[in-house]
Parts: structure tokens; sequence; C-alpha cells
């Protein structure tokens, strides 16, 4: 099974969103099929492994596949251009996923439990105790976040039964809110292995 990336996963709902709205009906139905047909996957498991997603549509497009996967991904996230190659912005330009990640830092709680995890990975169980979030209520919480692809595997530890926990990071380094001509403009800086680790952008902007 293929484990999408934390900000793969971020992504794939909007992402998922724009190719459907771009593709029409008929266009997409022919992908889904023939994803479904070459590969036993559906579009939105196809955007976690993006490499498949592309082979499918150049079948249809050709070359011109790589302009709409541009279109695509410019619909959801852009990139800035970084004068160091660790460090992204990444300008996020769906209003529902500025909103999801809004939302995120609004709730104390959540934010907390980023903070712990700024560049370094932890366990929940740890993540909970030095944010001192009541287990119940912030496991809810961190699980929220992973699903929403804020926070995303970094690792393991072994415990003393011999079983693997799971550590997870934030996939942000730092987050930036401003309002340009009433709009809110939400921007992250991702950590270099947030890009590395994206099967998306792997794919569209690393050519």
């Amino acid at each position: 099974m293929y484990i999408m990336s934390g900000l793969d996963s971020l992504i794939a709902k909007s992402l998922d969103s724009t190719i459907k709205e771009n593709l029409g009906k008929k266009t997409l139905q022919k992908v889904e099929d023939r994803l479904f047909e070459k590969y036993g996957i559906n579009l939105t498991q196809a955007i976690g492994d993006f490499t498949k997603l592309d082979t499918v549509l150049r079948e249809f497009f050709g070359e011109g596949a790589e302009g709409l996967e541009r279109q695509f991904l410019e619909n959801v996230v852009t990139l800035e251009e970084s004068k160091t190659q660790d460090i992204n912005w990444v300008a996020i330009e769906d209003p529902s996923l500025a909103k999801l990640i809004l939302e995120s830092f609004g709730d104390e709680d959540k934010k907390n439990i980023l903070n712990v995890v700024l560049g370094e990975s932890r366990i929940i169980s740890e993540i909970l105790e030095i944010a001192k979030i009541p287990q119940t209520s912030g496991y809810r919480k961190v699980n929220a976040l992973i699903d929403n692809g804020l926070l995303a595997v970094n690792g393991y530890v072994t415990t003393h039964d011999g079983k693997k926990v799971s550590k997870y990071k934030s996939i942000f380094e730092n987050v930036t809110i401003n309002i340009e001509k009433n709009k809110v403009v939400v921007k992250v800086l991702l950590a270099k292995e947030s890009i590395e680790k994206s099967s998306v952008i792997q794919v569209v902007q690393c050519r």
C-alpha cells in the first residue's frame, strides 16, 4: 500500500476537486476507468502516488499533461522561488485549504500540538504530555491533524514489548497569515523533506 506523504495528504482533497472540475465529466470518467484498469486505484489514491496519475494523463494528453498538472497544482498551492534549496515557502491558493490551516492554528490545543512537533518528531503520548492536553480529546485532535495532512509520520520507536510506535512531526516549519487586498493570504514554510517526500511536487515541479 502506498502511504501518502504529509504534504500530499494536506492537498489531496483540494487537488481532487480541482482535477474533477477541470477535466469535465467524460474525460474524468475515462481517466478514472484507466487508473482502475491499469493500477486498480481511484483518482484520490492516484494523487498520493502521482507518477501513476501522470502516466495515465500522458496517455490521453501526451506532453500537454505537464501543463494540465501544473494548472491543477497552482489552483491549490504555489511554490515560491527559494534562495536556498533547504526551505520552501508555499502560498495556499485554495480557500478551503487556507480555512483548514487557519482553523487548526485557531484551535489552542491543535496549535500547541503543532508547536511541540515543530522540527522534532515525537510519539503521540509524548506530544500530549508536553502540550498538557488530556489524552481523550488530545488523541482526537492529533488524529484530525494527521487526517488533514498537518502532521506526518517521521520515524518510529520500538517499545519495551517490541511494538513499533509512529513518531509524528509537523510538515510546516512556519506559517504566516497576512491580509492583502481584503484577502487572507496563508503561506507555509515547508521543510526540505516535505518537498522531497511529496509525489505531487516531485512530478509537477521537479521534472
